[in-house]
């Protein structure tokens, strides 16, 4: 399959890339144009790249690769600025016409990246056709307008439109201000940590499970709104303890007394009920991404 994918160099896309070339998709990579070509699958014969941007795409080699189908995974995602950055809106305007115009030029079917941030938070699992939703961050909000405006134009054009809310990704690659890699250099530092919400639930799922579900969900065709989660919570507290007990750094953990909570957690039935479900549990997870950072072979009876 000829596959469009924006946000190629992004956690999510790099990762997504590289799982597509593998099966034998070939895949049509917008690049920034001031952005190096990854130098370990440059000269990949799978790979189109693509310069350009969302609001200014390069049509001209878009039409010559011919795409079947398009994957959008770009997004402004850099912690501690991406919630409330004016760019979302930019980013939901350029969404938009982006989609409309690979309509127009040859896509059939769309997987576009969601998130759960669009949910309310939820002691019961979110299920994407009955849990409330309640966006309210820029950044929630705009993706979930994005959505909206998809399902208009995929009932106008036609074409085949996957809403994919992706729950809390982590793993090799991830922002070095995402929490698990946080944690992970304040550990390997001796550095203390304070936990403000340490009995917040959360949904982690592993970066290859991700980009293995977007692609198994592409080549299904499944058209609708969709978790891409682990149906397993875990808190913060947990995800700190898991960390500094595989680094052996105990004692540098600071707990707030506060007991307020919320919990945002996947209801992974339809998932599930297509064949799909996660590989890597969250203690796996971990000791992969301590992996990552240290180059040591960690386990807990080390």
């Amino acid at each position: 399959m000829n596959i469009l994918l924006t946000g190629s160099t992004g956690f999510i896309g790099n990762t997504f890339l590289r799982k597509a070339i593998a099966k034998g998709h070939k895949v049509g990579a917008l690049i920034l144009p001031e952005l190096n070509i990854p130098a370990d699958i440059k000269e990949n014969e799978n790979i189109t790249w693509l310069r350009g941007t969302l609001k200014e795409p390069p049509w001209e080699d878009i039409e010559k690769f011919n795409p079947e189908a398009c994957v959008h995974t770009a997004w402004i995602t850099t912690p501690g600025i991406y919630l409330e950055s004016p760019v979302n809106y930019e980013l939901l305007r350029d969404s938009v016409e982006f989609i409309k115009k690979t309509v127009s030029i040859s896509i059939k079917y769309a997987v576009v990246t969601g998130t759960c941030a669009e949910y309310a938070p939820s002691n019961l699992p979110l299920n994407e056709d009955s849990s409330p939703i309640n966006p309210t961050s820029t950044y929630a909000r705009c993706k979930h307008e994005l959505h909206l405006h998809l399902i208009e134009e995929s009932k106008k054009s036609g074409f085949g439109l996957c809403w994919a809310r992706i729950f809390y990704p982590y793993g090799p690659g991830e922002p070095p201000d995402k929490l698990c890699s946080f944690l992970i250099r304040k550990f390997l530092n001796n550095e203390r940590v304070y936990l403000k919400y340490p009995e917040n639930i959360r949904d982690y799922i592993y970066i290859e499970d991700i980009a293995d579900a977007l692609l198994f969900i592409l080549e299904k065709q499944f058209c609708g709104t969709i978790n891409i989660g682990t149906g397993v919570g875990v808190s913060v507290r947990q995800i700190a303890s898991l960390i500094s007990a595989y680094l052996q750094k105990s004692g540098l953990i600071d707990l707030s007394e506060t007991s307020e909570h919320d919990s945002i957690v996947a209801d992974i039935t339809k998932l599930k009920s297509l064949g799909w479900s996660h590989k890597v549990n969250i203690e796996d997870g971990i000791q992969r991404l301590i992996k990552y950072h240290t180059n040591l072979p960690l386990s807990k009876n080390e």
